[in-house]
């Protein structure tokens, strides 16, 4: 497995005005991994993606940012527009632990955890804030 650097790493260049892959290169594919977009727009979404990063582990302060890494995907499902999610990842393992779209292909903002398989979203709503008063139903 390749080297990985740690999200603390990422976030700490792109305030610095870099845009680190989680390799910790400075890449023209913007940390995507995978995209259906033109290649011209992925310094942009990665810059809209990021302070969403930033913000989302600042709400998730059990997200231990020097253990993870963030990776960006550019989806395009079967039905409905292209969308855009990043994928917090355990940098010992490379799994995804969190998976969050800022505007899924319904327009809502999504959350899905490993915690429970990906199976339902942890968070759902129309943005960031009201999807983390979301309760979903397999927590209690």
């Amino acid at each position: 497995m390749s080297s990985k650097i740690s999200l603390n790493e990422q976030l700490y260049a792109f305030k610095e005005g870099v845009i680190l892959d989680a390799d910790g290169t400075a890449s023209e594919c913007f940390n995507f991994f995978d995209w259906f977009c033109k290649d011209s727009s992925l310094e942009n979404k990665a810059k809209r993606l990021f302070p969403v990063v930033r913000r989302f582990v600042k709400l998730h302060p059990e997200i231990d940012t020097s253990s993870v890494y963030v990776v960006f995907k550019n989806n395009c499902p079967m039905f409905g527009p292209l969308y855009d999610d990043f994928r917090i990842c355990d940098m010992e393992s490379g799994e995804v632990i969190w998976c969050v779209s800022p505007k899924d292909r319904l327009g809502n903002f999504s959350a899905y955890s490993a915690s429970n398989g990906f199976k339902d979203p942890t968070y759902l709503g129309r943005n960031m804030t009201e999807a983390m008063k979301y309760e979903p139903t397999f927590v209690k």
